[in-house]
């Protein structure tokens, strides 16, 4: 709410990255909505969440949802980026603001209609050979179609985007090296900047997104009834709910990396709103 809020009162979403960042926040805002929602029937209903119910198809799918919108923006995030430091070198395409728009809502549109196929009928209400053990009613079948291209999708996309990042910062810094020896510092400091970005992305994403797959993957390969997996499953379960809930915490520290900065707006904005009542 803070990244959001911030971007919407300095106007910073003339810059096509930040309408992505700022999309990406609004993802993460309703991740954490449908978690706590998911939290909440849980205290008051826990059987549904272990045996299933009509009632966990709304909110599993807006989680659903929410999980496919976040792994669209940090992929495209990832492209943006590789696109505006590309731009230079032999490409000229430009990422413009209706392109990041455009990206947005084909994101949004694609996480909806994936997201709520259950809705649509996709769901093991009536079919119990194939219904999740822990993820009731929801499918076998529709996790596995869900989780495991949109996963490989979120690690394979960003490590090219973001090594060819690398490799083309480190070209120049050789080129302006021979070049005798200018700038050679900013490329360096970019370098490492987006280096340790990288590799935060990556783990962040291995710890939030690789336990989630791999229960899924143990849901369709174990063939058991819910009384033999409890507890120890479903304690499974809750914990890569809670991660990929902590991933909300952490996109925007990663893709700000600016806490000073932010700081400084949001006491720019209290300054502005305290001049503006003193003027009135």
């Amino acid at each position: 709410c803070t990244v959001i809020f911030t971007r919407l009162a300095t106007r910073d979403l003339h810059k096509p990255i930040s309408i992505l960042f700022c999309n990406l926040a609004v993802s993460d805002l309703f991740t954490s909505f449908s978690g706590f929602w998911i939290s909440m029937l849980f205290i008051t209903n826990p059987d549904i969440t272990i045996f299933g119910s009509r009632d966990m198809l709304a909110p599993y799918a807006l989680y659903t949802t929410s999980i496919l919108s976040t792994i669209y923006n940090l992929v495209s995030i990832g492209v943006e980026r590789y696109l505006a430091v590309a731009e230079s070198m032999r490409t000229r395409f430009r990422v413009a603001r209706n392109h990041s728009i455009a990206v947005v809502f084909t994101s949004w549109v694609l996480a909806f209609f994936l997201g709520c196929l259950p809705l649509m009928g996709w769901n093991c209400l009536q079919a119990e050979r194939s219904v999740s053990v822990l993820y009731s009613p929801f499918c076998i079948n529709y996790l596995v179609f869900i989780t495991l291209p949109n996963v490989v999708l979120a690690f394979l996309v960003p490590l090219f985007t973001y090594l060819r990042i690398i490799i083309i910062l480190r070209r120049r810094k050789l080129r302006m090296q021979a070049c005798a020896g200018q700038a050679t510092g900013t490329y360096r400091s970019a370098e490492t900047q987006v280096a340790r970005t990288s590799i935060s992305i990556w783990l962040l994403a291995l710890v939030s997104y690789a336990p989630f797959s791999a229960g899924v993957i143990f849901d369709a390969a174990n063939r058991r009834c819910h009384g033999e997996l409890y507890p120890g499953v479903y304690i499974f379960r809750n914990c890569t709910a809670m991660l990929i809930t902590l991933t909300c915490l952490g996109n925007p520290l990663l893709y700000t990396l600016k806490l000073r900065a932010l700081g400084a707006k949001l006491k720019a904005l209290r300054c502005l709103a305290a001049a503006r009542i003193r003027t009135v």
